[in-house]
């Protein structure tokens, strides 16, 4: 390897790391969020004159990031625990997922004469909105969308993304309380608890033992659907791969000895800000000026029809608008999110409801994200 290429290795690997640090103490940093920072390192690394990056060597660690990520995430599920959530959760998750399934197909039949891919593109978008980027992205992968497009769908969650999120920590719930009832009896999380659900605590012995245990069993889920794959079919198909490292990674999650590994989804976020870096450097600015307006347009769509959609039926079920809004925030943005959302809602009580329904859209994301896609397929 090149000394440009090592270079590139440990920026793409190192980056998160400091981006993570960076969220403990300033306050900037933490407000936007690591994820927003790492594509914001990436696509300016990317687009340095004359730094001369191997987009190869990008693509390479993004691919990879993503399979290892997921059964990370998954590993923390508790689905005995998140099944037994109040009604008003699991019907309000319910709904966000529904509205972004039909926004998807409606907006990707609107906007269809303008893309050979867009049924692709909705099925990515529903991975996304109902789970998060690595959703997306292994979707992306599982139907062998274009590279251009990937990266372009990318910028434009972001962008989309931050406006959204603006308004979340903003005017929302006063907007949402104009329709929705206000939530009953707010009596907030025990700051220790919060903490633990945040994973706030510090870096132990322990935690170094779990993580390499953790990253052991995603390593061999990931061969193993591999191997799998290429044992049955003769050759790699990437949507029967990426199925099995879910469904997989969710069996495991059943036992408590693996639900219960500390660091777990702490490396699974950190391989996500890996994948992110990586990615933003594939963002070559004078491509997405030529043709990034109806990606654009497609995500924002999407986004703007789905949160629509979901306060409407919320309105409609009567749910609450601080669950209506933690829900939107698990499946818009994920499990990352959730705490600084809260926050802003001044309801710690919905803090582990809004981190296990977005822990949960990252498992059926994946599922629902490629049938839509292989719905719409012309």
């Amino acid at each position: 390897m090149t000394a440009m290429g090592l270079f590139q290795v440990l920026a793409l690997v190192g980056f998160p790391g400091l981006s993570l640090l960076a969220a403990r103490h300033l306050k900037p940093v933490a407000w936007v969020g690591p994820v927003v920072v790492c594509y914001a390192f990436g696509i300016i690394l990317g687009n340095l004159p004359g730094l001369g990056l191997q987009e190869r060597l990008s693509l390479s660690v993004s691919e990879a990031a993503v399979p290892l990520a997921i059964p990370l995430l998954l590993f923390t599920t508790n689905v005995p625990r998140w099944l037994r959530l109040a009604r008003p959760t699991l019907l309000s998750f319910g709904l966000a997922c529904l509205s972004a399934m039909v926004s998807a197909a409606v907006v990707g039949f609107a906007l269809s004469d303008r893309s050979d891919e867009w049924w692709k593109m909705s099925g990515m978008l529903v991975g996304v909105y109902t789970g998060g980027t690595a959703n997306m992205n292994a979707i992306g992968l599982a139907l062998h969308v274009r590279e251009e497009t990937l990266i372009l769908l990318n910028t434009a969650d972001i962008v989309v993304g931050a406006v959204y999120l603006l308004i979340l920590v903003t005017v929302a719930q006063r907007i949402a309380l104009l329709f929705l009832p206000r939530f009953p009896n707010a009596t907030g999380w025990d700051e220790g608890e919060a903490q633990e659900a945040e994973g706030t605590g510090g870096f132990t012995w322990s935690q170094a033992r779990g993580m390499a245990l953790a990253f052991l069993l995603a390593a061999l889920i990931v061969g193993g659907s591999v191997g799998g794959t290429l044992l049955v079919f003769g050759r790699m198909e990437a949507p029967v791969v990426l199925l099995l490292i879910t469904s997989l990674s969710l069996a495991a999650s059943f036992k408590p000895a693996v639900r219960e590994l500390p660091g777990s989804y702490a490396m699974g976020d950190y391989a996500l800000l890996v994948f992110c870096v990586a990615v933003g450097t594939l963002a070559d600015a004078s491509r997405m000026r030529d043709t990034g307006l109806f990606v654009f347009v497609f995500c924002a769509g999407v986004v703007v029809l789905a949160v629509g959609l979901h306060f409407a039926l919320a309105a409609l079920f009567r749910i609450d608008a601080d669950t209506a809004l933690i829900t939107s925030t698990a499946t818009i943005f994920g499990p990352p999110f959730i705490g600084p959302v809260a926050r802003a809602l001044r309801n710690r009580e919905l803090m582990v409801s809004g981190l296990t329904t977005g822990i949960m859209g990252y498992a059926v994301g994946t599922y629902l994200g490629l049938a839509v896609a292989w719905l719409l397929r012309p």
